[in-house]
């Protein structure tokens, strides 16, 4: 069975090669992320804010040509996870047939993004993610890395928005920006630094 899922949070930031997006169950509470490349975040929130390049890129054309060709997007299914890898089919309908195309997540969300693409994850997928997350001494160890990764993003930040001469002549956009990826990072430290305390 597969689950009704939508995309709830894309936490971008510049200090690392990869991103992360979140899906939370429609209608429900289940959620959980997923780490995805700089470039494909960055089509993510590119594509749901419309905004437009002057030529198109990667994901554009690739709408475009699934267009011209009398396709549309149809859904998205994460089906699998293999080696901590997630495995998508994007579906496209074209006329009567719909053709199964196999797909990196980070790739078919970004396709389907603009056009409010209904997104899916297979029961066992999410089961997997939720329940099965490694031994208890490598769930403890990946939230020590995260926790180590956060606690020097955070401190550049804090430095940068304490930067005068960066503060007086960045745009608005940039500074609130910064501030949203610091209260972010700062809520994310606090919850993973609880636990780490529960746990000992």
């Amino acid at each position: 069975m597969d689950v009704p899922m939508e995309l709830s949070r894309i936490l971008i930031t510049e200090y690392g090669d990869q991103q992360v997006i979140f899906l939370k169950e429609t209608g429900g509470e289940r959620s959980f992320p997923i780490l995805i490349g700089t470039g494909e975040a960055l089509a993510i929130d590119r594509r749901l804010k419309g905004i437009e390049t002057p030529r198109p890129m990667t994901h554009d054309l690739l709408a475009n040509v699934i267009e011209s060709l009398g396709g549309q997007v149809d859904h998205i299914v994460i089906n699998d996870l293999r080696e901590h890898t997630f495995i998508a089919t994007l579906y496209i309908r074209r006329g009567e047939d719909m053709i199964a195309v196999d797909s990196r997540p980070s790739d078919a969300i970004a396709l389907g993004s603009a056009l409010q693409t209904p997104i899916y994850v297979a029961e066992h997928v999410l089961a997997s993610v939720l329940n099965d997350g490694g031994t208890p001494e490598e769930r403890i160890e990946l939230l020590r890395k995260r926790l180590k990764m956060l606690r020097a993003t955070i401190a550049e930040l804090e430095r940068r928005l304490g930067d005068d001469e960066f503060t007086s002549n960045a745009p608005d956009s940039v500074l609130e920006q910064y501030r949203h990826q610091l209260r972010e990072m700062q809520t994310e430290y606090e919850a993973i630094d609880q636990v780490l305390k529960k746990l000992g």
